[in-house]
């Protein structure tokens, strides 16, 4: 195993000294070492148990009951297509108002229960996640074509999410300061603030999503899950979590549906108190235009808590070590086939070496292995389903007239008959050039040539997205010019622009990125409670 980081930011050594006793210094989970014989062999055989159980099906969950719906929503493998994973009952707007009038009833008795509670119940969850890790792992294989190395580090940020936002929701629960005010007795109280709808992606399935919902339940609030309709089945064995530690029926409800009926529906209705999502930019957008409208008996402002694409740029200066460079490129382009809101895109390289540069990058991309990833030597899977195939290699063909293709560029017959998509890099891109403004989500990376190290910088600014960025640069001055100028939510310096750590790293972006709400931070929790102030007066 490798190890992470320790957290010991100021803010976080504010939790309590009883959390600390509990559960320790927070560590990001180490990453399972598959180069391990016998990692590589649970892994297996974690594998096979997986695929003995396709071909079941799985109900709604609405109040801790089952609900079967005429309607049904398949998984499948993005790998093997044919091979069908599981069935899903598929909610209709029937559903979707059982499912929130579940969660508004049950809401009046959650809000109430102990804070402490809901922290012991996260962790919980962290520790069975620890017991389940290489299993969950394996469905993400399957369901989402992730490589071993990326599987097990969603489940890994997983694990941190419910380990962390237990720890927040003490914090947020212990006394606040306040500035004393003669003669009352004052106090200030994070409360939770009512039912959450939580639309999560399919390109962490389980990371993201068990992290929009814990920090929903933990703070007090009930939740309708409405997993991607691309991973159902990832977000059944995280609710089957749930189940086992014991969270009230009714907290959360397991409601996969389409979202143009069931999803809309709910951001529209008006017992939705907010929305947490994380997904394309259109869908985002959409979503604030329709909670801004108030519907009839609506009593409050809904929140929304937004996170959506980005067209991530790592700029090489002239100053910087090329190999670290080349390497930490490909890893962001390519990792996960791309389908990272992290990836990166754009790679902008000064002048001086730019020629030098993509020496050292291309041998590394012929490297790269394509196929299913149940086999731990394919680096790269396949994209997620057949429509996201035919948008990438859409882009391909744009690229071609926009740029010069140094490798790749069409489908992946010889890895099998998935989606798969050769890894594909573009030099000479212009600025401007629709590969390098407009998000593909994909293995397409476009190199784009800077006059210097400042219209580097001028050039990765020059996006409607502020997601992650990364500067590689030996040079001081260009580093701390880097940090004030370059105008994203995460910055990286000398490190690939993927992999942020729960605690560590806390993630979000500007623009249309979302609204930084800086998921795996001290302030995530804020967002899901409201504070109310109280004051006694003392006679």
């Amino acid at each position: 195993m490798s190890t992470s980081g320790t957290m010991t930011n100021a803010v976080l050594a504010t939790w309590p000294p009883e959390v600390m006793e509990k559960r320790g210094e927070f560590r990001n989970t180490a990453l399972t070492d598959f180069s391990k014989e016998e990692n590589a062999q649970a892994m297996k055989a974690a594998l096979d148990e997986v695929q003995s159980q396709f071909g079941k099906t799985y109900p709604l969950i609405i109040g801790g009951t089952e609900v079967m719906t005429e309607a049904k929503l398949p998984a499948y493998n993005p790998a093997r297509p044919s091979e069908p994973i599981a069935t899903f009952a598929k909610a209709g707007r029937e559903e979707a108002e059982m499912a929130i009038e579940a969660a508004a009833a049950t809401f009046e008795t959650w809000k109430r229960t102990d804070p402490w509670a809901r922290a012991e119940l996260a962790w919980k969850g962290a520790d069975l996640m620890t017991e389940r890790r290489l299993e969950l792992a394996a469905w993400m294989v399957f369901e989402t074509s992730k490589s071993w190395v990326e599987a097990d580090a969603d489940v890994a940020e997983a694990i941190d999410f419910l380990d962390f936002y237990g720890r927040e929701m003490v914090r947020y629960a212990a006394p606040q300061p306040l500035t004393p005010v003669p003669g009352e007795d004052n106090e200030l109280r994070y409360i939770p603030i009512g039912p959450a709808l939580v639309v999560p992606p399919w390109n962490f399935p389980l990371a993201i999503l068990c992290g929009m919902t814990t920090a929903a339940w933990v703070a007090g609030n009930t939740v309708v899950l409405k997993p991607s309709s691309d991973s159902p089945a990832i977000g059944w064995q995280y609710f089957r979590i749930l189940q086992d530690i014991g969270l009230p029926d009714g907290v959360v409800n397991f409601m996969p549906g389409a979202g143009a009926s069931a999803g809309d529906y709910l951001v529209k209705h008006p017992k939705t108190r907010m929305i947490a999502f994380t997904g394309s930019m259109e869908v985002g957008l959409h979503i604030n235009e329709e909670v801004a409208k108030t519907a009839e008996g609506q009593i409050w402002i809904k929140r929304t808590i937004l996170e959506m694409g980005g067209k991530d740029a790592i700029v090489v200066d002239s100053e910087a070590d090329l190999d670290a460079a080349a390497a930490g490129v490909c890893a962001s382009a390519f990792g996960y086939q791309g389908q990272k809101c992290s990836a990166c895109s754009r790679c902008i390289v000064v002048a001086d070496v730019y020629d030098e540069f993509i020496d050292k990058l291309i041998p590394l991309v012929e490297k790269i292995t394509v196929g299913p990833p149940e086999n731990p030597d394919n680096y790269m899977g396949a994209v997620i389903n057949e429509g996201a195939m035919n948008d990438h290699l859409a882009y391909i063909e744009i690229g071609k007239q926009e740029g010069r293709l140094l490798i790749g560029g069409q489908r992946d017959t010889e890895a099998g008959d998935g989606w798969f998509i050769q890894p594909t890099v573009f030099a000479d891109v212009d600025p401007k050039a629709r590969i390098a403004q407009e998000e593909i989500f994909g293995p397409v990376l476009a190199i784009i040539k800077a006059r210097d190290f400042d219209h580097g910088l001028e050039i990765a600014n020059d996006s409607i997205f502020g997601l992650p960025g990364s500067i590689y640069t030996r040079n001081g001055e260009k580093i701390k010019k880097g940090k004030d100028v370059f105008h994203v939510g995460n910055l990286y310096i000398n490190r690939k622009c993927t992999g942020a750590l729960v605690g560590g790293h806390p993630f979000g972006g500007f623009n249309m990125s979302g609204t930084d709400s800086k998921a795996g931070g001290g302030d995530y929790l804020f967002l899901f409670t409201q504070p109310k102030s109280i004051s006694e007066k003392i006679e």
